[in-house]
Protein backbone atom coordinates (compact mmCIF):
# COMPACT_ATOMS: atom_id res chain seq x y z
CA UNK A 1 0.00 0.00 0.00
CA UNK A 2 2.72 2.47 0.70
CA UNK A 3 4.47 2.20 -2.28
CA UNK A 4 1.27 2.34 -4.38
CA UNK A 5 0.52 5.36 -2.41
CA UNK A 6 4.41 6.90 -3.17
CA UNK A 7 3.95 5.74 -7.01
CA UNK A 8 0.47 7.90 -7.17
CA UNK A 9 2.23 10.86 -5.30
CA UNK A 10 5.05 10.36 -8.23
CA UNK A 11 2.56 10.65 -10.83
CA UNK A 12 1.02 13.50 -9.27
CA UNK A 13 3.70 15.82 -8.88
CA UNK A 14 4.78 14.92 -12.57
CA UNK A 15 0.99 15.79 -13.90
CA UNK A 16 1.79 19.26 -11.93
CA UNK A 17 5.03 19.95 -14.59
CA UNK A 18 3.08 18.95 -17.68
CA UNK A 19 2.29 21.91 -19.54
CA UNK A 20 -1.75 21.66 -21.09
CA UNK A 21 -2.75 23.70 -24.11
CA UNK A 22 -3.50 26.89 -22.08
CA UNK A 23 -0.55 26.49 -19.96
CA UNK A 24 -2.22 24.96 -17.27
CA UNK A 25 -1.04 20.78 -15.62
CA UNK A 26 -2.45 17.98 -16.90
CA UNK A 27 -3.90 17.00 -13.48
CA UNK A 28 -5.74 20.02 -12.84
CA UNK A 29 -7.26 20.25 -16.48
CA UNK A 30 -9.62 17.12 -14.69
CA UNK A 31 -11.48 20.48 -12.77
CA UNK A 32 -11.91 22.55 -15.89
CA UNK A 33 -15.47 21.26 -16.01
CA UNK A 34 -18.08 21.04 -12.83
CA UNK A 35 -17.22 17.36 -11.13
CA UNK A 36 -20.17 18.36 -8.19
CA UNK A 37 -22.29 20.73 -9.85
CA UNK A 38 -24.54 23.46 -7.21
CA UNK A 39 -27.95 23.21 -9.19
CA UNK A 40 -30.26 21.39 -9.72
CA UNK A 41 -30.12 20.13 -6.26
CA UNK A 42 -31.94 16.29 -6.42
CA UNK A 43 -35.33 17.04 -5.52
CA UNK A 44 -35.52 15.31 -2.40
CA UNK A 45 -32.58 17.64 -1.24
CA UNK A 46 -35.29 20.46 -2.39
CA UNK A 47 -38.09 19.39 -1.01
CA UNK A 48 -36.02 19.37 2.35
CA UNK A 49 -34.62 22.74 2.06
CA UNK A 50 -38.45 24.27 1.00
CA UNK A 51 -39.56 22.40 4.21
CA UNK A 52 -36.51 23.61 6.58
CA UNK A 53 -36.93 27.17 5.71
CA UNK A 54 -40.35 27.20 6.78
CA UNK A 55 -38.86 26.55 10.31
CA UNK A 56 -35.35 28.34 10.32
CA UNK A 57 -33.97 32.00 10.50
CA UNK A 58 -31.73 32.34 7.69
CA UNK A 59 -28.83 34.57 8.49
CA UNK A 60 -26.52 32.99 5.91
CA UNK A 61 -26.35 32.88 2.30
CA UNK A 62 -25.88 28.69 1.42
CA UNK A 63 -25.84 26.59 -1.69
CA UNK A 64 -28.55 23.79 -2.18
CA UNK A 65 -27.08 20.88 -0.76
CA UNK A 66 -26.47 19.07 2.46
CA UNK A 67 -24.27 17.68 4.20
CA UNK A 68 -24.58 14.40 5.96
CA UNK A 69 -21.30 12.86 7.03
CA UNK A 70 -17.56 13.38 6.89
CA UNK A 71 -14.32 11.33 7.63
CA UNK A 72 -10.77 13.33 7.74
CA UNK A 73 -10.40 16.01 5.43
CA UNK A 74 -13.51 14.99 3.71
CA UNK A 75 -17.31 15.93 3.66
CA UNK A 76 -19.75 14.30 2.13
CA UNK A 77 -23.14 15.40 0.69
CA UNK A 78 -26.33 12.95 0.38
CA UNK A 79 -25.33 12.53 -2.52
CA UNK A 80 -21.75 10.77 -1.59
CA UNK A 81 -20.12 13.24 -2.91
CA UNK A 82 -17.04 13.93 -1.56
CA UNK A 83 -15.69 17.50 -0.82
CA UNK A 84 -12.16 18.07 0.25
CA UNK A 85 -12.86 20.79 2.91
CA UNK A 86 -10.17 23.40 2.91
CA UNK A 87 -12.54 25.72 5.26
CA UNK A 88 -12.34 23.22 8.26
CA UNK A 89 -15.61 24.43 9.40
CA UNK A 90 -14.21 27.43 9.33
CA UNK A 91 -10.24 26.78 11.23
CA UNK A 92 -12.50 24.62 13.70
CA UNK A 93 -11.92 21.28 12.65
CA UNK A 94 -8.23 20.61 13.71
CA UNK A 95 -8.59 17.04 13.59
CA UNK A 96 -10.58 17.11 10.25
CA UNK A 97 -14.37 15.06 10.59
CA UNK A 98 -15.27 11.86 12.59
CA UNK A 99 -11.90 11.65 14.41
CA UNK A 100 -12.00 8.53 15.62
CA UNK A 101 -10.73 9.36 18.69
CA UNK A 102 -12.77 12.34 19.10
CA UNK A 103 -15.86 10.52 18.74
CA UNK A 104 -14.95 7.83 21.07
CA UNK A 105 -13.89 10.49 23.67
CA UNK A 106 -17.36 11.72 23.65
CA UNK A 107 -19.25 8.58 23.29
CA UNK A 108 -17.26 7.50 26.88
CA UNK A 109 -18.08 11.18 28.76
CA UNK A 110 -21.18 11.09 26.81
CA UNK A 111 -22.22 8.18 28.53
CA UNK A 112 -21.11 9.14 32.22
CA UNK A 113 -21.94 13.02 32.56
CA UNK A 114 -22.96 15.24 30.30
CA UNK A 115 -23.37 18.39 32.38
CA UNK A 116 -23.46 19.15 36.42
CA UNK A 117 -23.22 22.74 36.85
CA UNK A 118 -20.42 25.61 37.49
CA UNK A 119 -21.72 25.00 41.22
CA UNK A 120 -19.65 22.33 41.38
CA UNK A 121 -16.72 21.05 40.15
CA UNK A 122 -15.99 18.17 37.77
CA UNK A 123 -12.94 15.99 36.88
CA UNK A 124 -11.87 17.44 33.44
CA UNK A 125 -12.77 21.59 33.76
CA UNK A 126 -9.66 21.86 35.83
CA UNK A 127 -7.68 19.12 34.23
CA UNK A 128 -8.16 21.52 30.85
CA UNK A 129 -7.42 24.69 32.90
CA UNK A 130 -4.03 22.74 33.85
CA UNK A 131 -2.96 21.58 30.29
CA UNK A 132 -3.77 24.63 28.64
CA UNK A 133 -1.51 26.80 31.42
CA UNK A 134 1.34 23.83 31.41
CA UNK A 135 1.36 23.75 27.73
CA UNK A 136 1.94 27.68 27.20
CA UNK A 137 4.18 28.06 29.40
CA UNK A 138 6.08 25.27 27.55
CA UNK A 139 5.56 26.05 24.18
CA UNK A 140 5.75 30.71 24.97
CA UNK A 141 3.02 32.72 25.48
CA UNK A 142 1.29 35.23 28.06
CA UNK A 143 4.95 36.26 29.08
CA UNK A 144 6.21 33.36 28.86
CA UNK A 145 9.43 31.95 27.38
CA UNK A 146 9.80 29.08 24.97
CA UNK A 147 10.77 25.97 27.63
CA UNK A 148 9.48 27.92 31.11
CA UNK A 149 8.48 26.13 33.75
CA UNK A 150 5.29 24.68 33.56
CA UNK A 151 4.48 24.02 37.26
CA UNK A 152 2.53 26.47 39.52
CA UNK A 153 0.76 29.44 38.96
CA UNK A 154 0.82 32.57 36.99
CA UNK A 155 -1.85 32.03 34.53
CA UNK A 156 -6.13 31.09 34.92
CA UNK A 157 -8.76 30.21 32.51
CA UNK A 158 -12.41 30.53 32.38
CA UNK A 159 -13.83 28.74 30.36
CA UNK A 160 -17.09 29.82 27.79
CA UNK A 161 -19.48 28.17 25.21
CA UNK A 162 -18.14 30.09 22.19
CA UNK A 163 -15.53 32.28 20.57
CA UNK A 164 -17.65 35.64 21.04
CA UNK A 165 -18.20 34.61 24.60
CA UNK A 166 -14.96 34.75 25.08
CA UNK A 167 -14.27 37.99 24.01
CA UNK A 168 -17.13 39.42 25.96
CA UNK A 169 -15.68 37.65 29.08
CA UNK A 170 -12.48 39.32 28.36
CA UNK A 171 -13.55 42.64 27.84
CA UNK A 172 -15.38 42.34 30.96
CA UNK A 173 -12.46 41.73 32.82
CA UNK A 174 -10.40 44.61 31.03
CA UNK A 175 -13.21 46.72 32.21
CA UNK A 176 -13.25 45.41 35.83
CA UNK A 177 -9.40 45.71 35.83
CA UNK A 178 -9.76 48.90 34.36
CA UNK A 179 -11.88 50.48 37.51
CA UNK A 180 -9.84 48.57 40.14
CA UNK A 181 -6.41 49.85 38.77
CA UNK A 182 -7.74 53.61 37.80
CA UNK A 183 -11.22 54.37 38.74
CA UNK A 184 -14.47 54.42 37.27
CA UNK A 185 -13.65 56.56 34.59
CA UNK A 186 -11.13 54.11 33.03
CA UNK A 187 -13.39 52.30 30.73
CA UNK A 188 -12.15 53.20 27.07
CA UNK A 189 -11.66 50.34 24.99
CA UNK A 190 -9.63 50.16 21.29
CA UNK A 191 -9.87 47.87 18.90
CA UNK A 192 -8.78 47.92 15.05
CA UNK A 193 -9.85 47.87 11.36
CA UNK A 194 -10.86 44.41 9.58
CA UNK A 195 -10.98 43.11 12.88
CA UNK A 196 -13.89 40.84 13.83
CA UNK A 197 -14.54 39.53 17.54
CA UNK A 198 -18.17 38.28 16.95
CA UNK A 199 -21.66 39.16 16.73
CA UNK A 200 -22.47 39.35 20.59
CA UNK A 201 -23.23 43.29 21.57
CA UNK A 202 -19.72 43.43 23.29
CA UNK A 203 -17.90 42.20 20.89
CA UNK A 204 -19.81 43.31 17.90
CA UNK A 205 -18.99 46.76 19.39
CA UNK A 206 -14.94 46.15 19.19
CA UNK A 207 -15.52 44.89 15.34
CA UNK A 208 -15.62 48.16 12.95
CA UNK A 209 -17.54 46.66 10.44
CA UNK A 210 -21.03 49.11 9.28
CA UNK A 211 -21.84 45.98 7.82
CA UNK A 212 -22.39 44.02 10.85
CA UNK A 213 -22.64 47.26 13.46
CA UNK A 214 -24.98 49.89 11.30
CA UNK A 215 -28.53 47.35 12.21
CA UNK A 216 -27.77 47.17 15.89
CA UNK A 217 -26.83 50.41 16.52
CA UNK A 218 -25.66 52.10 19.27
CA UNK A 219 -23.46 49.58 20.55
CA UNK A 220 -21.37 49.91 23.79
CA UNK A 221 -19.90 53.21 23.87
CA UNK A 222 -16.25 54.62 24.45
CA UNK A 223 -14.85 52.20 21.76
CA UNK A 224 -11.90 53.79 20.05
CA UNK A 225 -10.98 52.28 16.37
CA UNK A 226 -7.17 51.91 15.22
CA UNK A 227 -5.41 51.03 11.73
CA UNK A 228 -3.40 48.01 12.69
CA UNK A 229 0.34 48.15 12.71
CA UNK A 230 0.19 52.12 12.98
CA UNK A 231 2.62 52.88 15.33
CA UNK A 232 2.71 56.76 15.44
CA UNK A 233 -0.79 56.46 16.48
CA UNK A 234 -0.70 53.95 19.71
CA UNK A 235 0.25 57.20 21.29
CA UNK A 236 -2.39 58.96 21.42
CA UNK A 237 -5.06 55.63 21.11
CA UNK A 238 -4.18 53.86 23.97
CA UNK A 239 -4.41 56.66 26.75
CA UNK A 240 -5.18 57.12 30.73
CA UNK A 241 -8.60 56.38 30.27
CA UNK A 242 -8.12 52.79 28.40
CA UNK A 243 -9.22 49.61 29.92
CA UNK A 244 -8.28 46.81 27.53
CA UNK A 245 -7.15 46.79 24.21
CA UNK A 246 -8.14 43.85 21.50
CA UNK A 247 -6.36 42.74 18.37
CA UNK A 248 -5.90 39.36 16.71
CA UNK A 249 -2.04 39.28 15.92
CA UNK A 250 -3.60 37.46 12.69
CA UNK A 251 -6.55 38.86 11.49
CA UNK A 252 -8.92 36.21 9.93
CA UNK A 253 -12.01 37.62 8.79
CA UNK A 254 -10.75 40.57 7.71
CA UNK A 255 -8.27 39.92 5.11
CA UNK A 256 -5.87 37.71 6.90
CA UNK A 257 -3.47 40.40 8.20
CA UNK A 258 -0.67 40.22 9.97
CA UNK A 259 0.23 42.08 13.07
CA UNK A 260 3.98 42.97 13.01
CA UNK A 261 6.27 42.11 15.64
CA UNK A 262 7.19 46.30 16.70
CA UNK A 263 3.42 47.02 16.38
CA UNK A 264 2.57 44.62 19.25
CA UNK A 265 5.86 45.26 21.20
CA UNK A 266 4.60 49.00 21.18
CA UNK A 267 1.23 48.39 21.62
CA UNK A 268 2.18 46.11 24.70
CA UNK A 269 4.55 49.00 25.66
CA UNK A 270 1.59 51.05 25.72
CA UNK A 271 -0.72 49.46 27.49
CA UNK A 272 1.85 49.37 30.32
CA UNK A 273 2.42 52.88 30.90
CA UNK A 274 -1.22 53.29 31.22
CA UNK A 275 -2.72 50.14 33.09
CA UNK A 276 -4.90 48.67 30.03
CA UNK A 277 -5.19 45.09 29.34
CA UNK A 278 -4.05 43.44 26.09
CA UNK A 279 -6.23 41.35 24.76
CA UNK A 280 -5.13 38.87 21.84
CA UNK A 281 -8.10 37.46 19.79
CA UNK A 282 -6.49 33.88 18.98
CA UNK A 283 -9.68 32.30 17.86
CA UNK A 284 -8.88 31.55 14.56
CA UNK A 285 -5.12 31.89 14.37
CA UNK A 286 -4.36 30.58 17.45
CA UNK A 287 -4.01 26.60 18.59
CA UNK A 288 -1.32 25.12 16.62
CA UNK A 289 -3.23 26.66 13.46
CA UNK A 290 0.06 29.26 12.92
CA UNK A 291 2.11 26.05 13.75
CA UNK A 292 2.99 27.53 17.17
CA UNK A 293 0.61 26.94 20.23
CA UNK A 294 -0.34 30.42 20.08
CA UNK A 295 0.09 32.82 17.03
CA UNK A 296 2.58 35.16 19.60
CA UNK A 297 4.01 32.09 20.64
CA UNK A 298 7.15 32.78 18.47
CA UNK A 299 7.32 36.10 19.91
CA UNK A 300 9.89 37.64 22.66
CA UNK A 301 7.79 38.08 26.03
CA UNK A 302 7.67 41.85 25.59
CA UNK A 303 5.11 41.47 22.78
CA UNK A 304 2.86 39.08 24.51
CA UNK A 305 -0.92 39.93 25.98
CA UNK A 306 -2.42 39.87 29.34
CA UNK A 307 -5.33 37.97 27.69
CA UNK A 308 -5.79 35.41 25.16
CA UNK A 309 -9.04 34.31 23.97
CA UNK A 310 -9.50 30.98 22.03
CA UNK A 311 -12.30 28.93 20.86
CA UNK A 312 -12.99 27.44 17.17
CA UNK A 313 -10.24 24.34 17.31
CA UNK A 314 -10.40 23.63 20.87
CA UNK A 315 -13.01 20.72 20.72
CA UNK A 316 -12.78 20.17 17.36
CA UNK A 317 -16.27 21.58 17.10
CA UNK A 318 -17.96 20.54 19.92
CA UNK A 319 -18.48 24.50 21.39
CA UNK A 320 -16.57 25.64 23.61
CA UNK A 321 -14.35 28.92 24.18
CA UNK A 322 -11.93 29.68 26.75
CA UNK A 323 -10.11 32.81 28.37
CA UNK A 324 -6.33 32.25 29.55
CA UNK A 325 -5.02 35.22 31.37
CA UNK A 326 -1.96 36.40 33.54
CA UNK A 327 -2.69 36.03 37.54
CA UNK A 328 -3.01 40.02 37.74
CA UNK A 329 -6.01 40.22 35.59
CA UNK A 330 -7.40 37.09 37.33
CA UNK A 331 -6.87 38.90 40.75
CA UNK A 332 -9.91 41.37 40.26
CA UNK A 333 -11.90 38.81 39.39
CA UNK A 334 -14.14 37.23 42.31
CA UNK A 335 -16.66 35.22 42.82
CA UNK A 336 -19.71 36.23 41.28
CA UNK A 337 -18.02 38.54 38.58
CA UNK A 338 -18.72 36.24 35.54
CA UNK A 339 -20.36 33.40 34.79
CA UNK A 340 -22.24 30.41 32.34
CA UNK A 341 -24.66 28.05 32.78
CA UNK A 342 -22.74 25.41 30.30
CA UNK A 343 -19.14 26.72 30.13
CA UNK A 344 -16.75 24.14 31.51
CA UNK A 345 -18.94 21.05 31.24
CA UNK A 346 -17.65 17.67 31.69
CA UNK A 347 -18.19 16.71 27.79
CA UNK A 348 -17.19 19.41 26.45
CA UNK A 349 -13.91 20.01 28.36
CA UNK A 350 -13.07 16.14 27.81
CA UNK A 351 -13.12 16.33 24.53
CA UNK A 352 -10.82 19.26 24.33
CA UNK A 353 -8.50 18.05 26.59
CA UNK A 354 -8.21 15.09 24.48
CA UNK A 355 -8.05 17.72 21.22
CA UNK A 356 -5.38 19.50 22.96
CA UNK A 357 -3.05 16.74 23.83
CA UNK A 358 -3.24 15.21 20.01
CA UNK A 359 -2.48 19.10 18.98
CA UNK A 360 0.65 18.93 21.28
CA UNK A 361 2.10 15.74 20.59
CA UNK A 362 5.71 16.16 19.58
CA UNK A 363 4.93 13.67 16.93
CA UNK A 364 2.16 15.80 15.29
CA UNK A 365 4.11 19.18 15.20
CA UNK A 366 6.49 18.08 12.87
CA UNK A 367 3.95 16.97 10.28
CA UNK A 368 2.12 20.44 10.89
CA UNK A 369 4.74 22.33 9.68
CA UNK A 370 5.34 19.75 6.46
CA UNK A 371 1.89 20.59 5.49
CA UNK A 372 2.19 24.30 5.97
CA UNK A 373 5.26 24.56 3.77
CA UNK A 374 3.66 22.01 1.53
CA UNK A 375 0.60 24.42 1.01
CA UNK A 376 2.49 27.82 1.28
CA UNK A 377 4.85 26.40 -1.65
CA UNK A 378 1.67 25.52 -3.82
CA UNK A 379 0.07 28.29 -3.18
CA UNK A 380 3.33 30.90 -4.19
CA UNK A 381 3.45 28.63 -7.47
CA UNK A 382 -0.31 29.46 -8.06
CA UNK A 383 0.43 33.20 -8.13
CA UNK A 384 3.41 33.13 -9.83
CA UNK A 385 1.07 31.46 -12.60
CA UNK A 386 -1.71 34.07 -12.35
CA UNK A 387 -0.10 37.13 -11.28
CA UNK A 388 -2.83 39.14 -13.51
CA UNK A 389 -5.85 37.43 -10.34
CA UNK A 390 -3.37 37.31 -7.81
CA UNK A 391 -2.00 40.79 -7.35
CA UNK A 392 0.07 40.61 -4.04
CA UNK A 393 2.03 37.91 -1.88
CA UNK A 394 0.25 35.27 -0.26
CA UNK A 395 -0.90 36.02 3.10
CA UNK A 396 -1.01 34.57 6.68
CA UNK A 397 1.31 32.06 8.30
CA UNK A 398 1.30 28.29 9.02
CA UNK A 399 -2.28 26.98 7.98
CA UNK A 400 -4.23 29.88 7.90
CA UNK A 401 -3.53 31.94 4.41
CA UNK A 402 -5.15 34.52 2.18
CA UNK A 403 -4.96 34.69 -1.76
CA UNK A 404 -5.38 38.41 -2.82
CA UNK A 405 -7.29 38.87 -5.73
CA UNK A 406 -7.69 41.28 -7.86
CA UNK A 407 -11.09 42.15 -7.50
CA UNK A 408 -13.96 42.24 -5.04
CA UNK A 409 -16.19 39.87 -7.06
CA UNK A 410 -13.60 37.74 -7.37
CA UNK A 411 -13.76 35.76 -4.07
CA UNK A 412 -17.25 34.43 -4.17
CA UNK A 413 -16.97 33.33 -7.73
CA UNK A 414 -13.47 31.19 -6.74
CA UNK A 415 -15.60 29.52 -4.19
CA UNK A 416 -18.30 28.87 -6.07
CA UNK A 417 -16.16 27.08 -8.89
CA UNK A 418 -14.17 25.40 -6.57
CA UNK A 419 -17.13 24.09 -4.29
CA UNK A 420 -18.29 23.07 -7.55
CA UNK A 421 -15.52 20.73 -8.40
CA UNK A 422 -15.45 19.21 -4.83
CA UNK A 423 -13.22 21.73 -3.31
CA UNK A 424 -14.31 23.79 -0.08
CA UNK A 425 -12.92 27.37 0.99
CA UNK A 426 -13.95 30.41 2.66
CA UNK A 427 -13.69 34.43 1.81
CA UNK A 428 -12.19 36.82 3.81
CA UNK A 429 -12.79 40.47 3.38
CA UNK A 430 -13.27 42.27 0.45
CA UNK A 431 -10.77 40.13 -1.89
CA UNK A 432 -9.22 37.37 -0.18
CA UNK A 433 -9.77 33.57 -0.55
CA UNK A 434 -9.05 32.22 2.32
CA UNK A 435 -7.53 28.93 2.93
CA UNK A 436 -7.73 27.12 6.30
CA UNK A 437 -7.19 23.14 6.15
CA UNK A 438 -7.80 21.08 9.30
CA UNK A 439 -4.29 20.73 10.74
CA UNK A 440 -3.84 17.57 10.31
CA UNK A 441 -4.53 17.54 6.46
CA UNK A 442 -1.85 15.29 4.22
CA UNK A 443 0.22 16.26 1.84
CA UNK A 444 -1.73 14.44 -0.91
CA UNK A 445 -4.73 16.25 0.02
CA UNK A 446 -2.67 19.71 -0.58
CA UNK A 447 -1.71 18.30 -3.70
CA UNK A 448 -5.24 17.90 -5.07
CA UNK A 449 -6.61 21.16 -3.43
CA UNK A 450 -3.64 22.69 -5.66
CA UNK A 451 -5.36 21.06 -8.74
CA UNK A 452 -8.63 22.50 -8.44
CA UNK A 453 -7.72 25.92 -7.59
CA UNK A 454 -5.30 26.20 -10.45
CA UNK A 455 -8.05 25.28 -13.04
CA UNK A 456 -10.44 27.59 -11.01
CA UNK A 457 -7.70 30.76 -11.34
CA UNK A 458 -7.62 29.36 -15.02
CA UNK A 459 -11.68 29.94 -15.75
CA UNK A 460 -11.18 32.84 -13.99
CA UNK A 461 -8.38 34.03 -16.26
CA UNK A 462 -10.79 33.21 -19.73
CA UNK A 463 -13.47 34.65 -17.90
CA UNK A 464 -10.89 37.92 -17.37
CA UNK A 465 -9.57 37.82 -20.82
CA UNK A 466 -13.35 37.73 -22.10
CA UNK A 467 -13.75 40.76 -20.11
CA UNK A 468 -11.18 42.44 -21.39
CA UNK A 469 -10.40 41.29 -24.62
CA UNK A 470 -6.89 40.33 -23.83
CA UNK A 471 -4.52 37.72 -24.37
CA UNK A 472 -4.37 34.94 -21.87
CA UNK A 473 -1.38 34.30 -19.32
CA UNK A 474 0.82 31.77 -20.90
CA UNK A 475 -0.36 31.55 -24.33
Amino acid sequence: MATLRIARLASARSALRAPAGRGISTAAEAYLEPTHPDLPPPAEVQSALVRHAQSTLNTYSRPSLIFTHGRGSYIYDTQNRPYLDFSSGIAVNALGHADPGVAKVMAEQAAKLVHCSNLYHNEWSGELAVLLTSLTKRHGGLGYAPGSPEEGEGLKVFFANSGTEANEGALKFARKHGKEVGGKGKTGLVAFRNAFHGRSMGALSVTPNPKYQDPFAPLIPDVHVGTLNDIDAIQSLVTEKTSGVIVEPVQGEGGIYEADENFLRALRKRCDEVGAVLIFDEIQCGLFRTTTMWAHSALPPDCHPDIVTMAKPLANGFPIGAILMRDPVASVINIGSHGTTFGGSPLSTRVAHHVLSQLSAPSFLPQLSASAAALQKRLRALREQYRALITSPIRGRGLILGIPLASADLPARAMQLARERGLLVLTAGSDVLRIVPSLNVTEEDIEKAGYVLEAVFDILEQERVGKEGKKPQGC
